[in-house]
């Protein structure tokens, strides 16, 4: 056989299997996620049910073999998508490879390390690919718009949860000098415990100060509390609107599998692969 003949085919072969594995525009692509995405559910929904004592004390057995079953088909899934992306690597440590890889784990390390399989649950993650099967491109483009607003703002955010970390560790000594021992605030890292409770509005209400003076410090810290929680949202608010100014597509690059590339672009941004 004549070898350019054999690597046309072979590129023919792996084309094919990416429109059907990483795109919905053809029926057999969208037919494919429809039955991925039903195959997750149940995946999610028999390692719940097994999560149950009496469901388990009387199918866990078959409940087992499924589970296996969904495994073994997630895994050769996984392989597949490996195989006809045209990097492998670049796939496999995306946020979508590493789900994939993620949603299959836990069950061989049940072998290991028992009741690790319940973590399979991480498999509901992959149902976000329902974006692509029903057409919902507005709303992933909303998702990459936040994810770009995140990270623009990833700097200030820091900032801010350094400060916050570093207020909660000066509140804890305070209210573990105040309160003490004897009324619940047995050593420092128990107190921060309760100033973050207490900053973030939580309140459970294990702990709390009894003297006077904790009190009026409780007090200080919850009104502060409310004015801390609007700083992060309006450092989102300022990089959402700049966000949206640089709107991108979703089509996926047929070299990484990575989506978010302009609208006009040509070559994939991640990796160089021709759209």
């Amino acid at each position: 056989m004549n070898p350019a003949k054999k690597n046309t085919n072979s590129c023919t072969w792996r084309q094919k299997l990416f429109e059907i594995i990483f795109e919905a525009d053809t029926p057999a692509g969208k037919w494919f996620d429809i039955v991925l995405i039903i195959s997750i559910l149940l995946s999610v929904v028999i390692v719940m049910l097994d999560s149950i004592g009496s469901v388990r004390g009387k199918y866990g057995q078959l409940l087992y073999a499924f589970e296996w079953f969904f495994t073994i088909l997630f895994t050769l899934e996984y392989v597949l998508r490996l195989l006809c992306v045209g990097r492998p690597v670049k796939y496999a440590v995306s946020f979508f490879g590493i789900i994939d890889l993620l949603a299959i784990l836990p069950t061989y390390m049940s072998l290991l390390f028992f009741g690790s399989r319940y973590l399979s649950v991480v498999r509901v993650l992959r149902v976000l690919r329902i974006f692509r099967v029903l057409k919902l491109g507005h709303h992933t483009k909303e998702a990459v718009v936040l994810k770009k607003a995140l990270y623009a703002g990833r700097r200030k955010i820091f900032v801010f949860i350094f400060v916050v970390l570093t207020l909660v560790v000066i509140i804890g000594a305070l209210i573990y000098v105040i309160e003490g021992q004897d009324n619940g605030f047995t050593s420092i890292p128990r107190s921060i415990y309760w100033a973050i409770v207490t900053l973030t509005t939580v309140g459970y209400g294990d702990i709390s100060p009894k003297t006077g003076a904790g009190q009026f410090l409780a007090a200080i810290v919850m009104i502060l509390g409310y004015s801390i929680i609007a700083v992060p949202t309006g450092i989102v608010t300022v990089e959402l609107s700049q966000a949206y100014k640089d709107r991108s597509n979703t089509q996926a690059c047929p070299g990484c599998s990575a989506e978010g590339h302009d609208s006009d672009a040509v070559y994939c941004k991640f990796c160089g692969t021709k759209l």
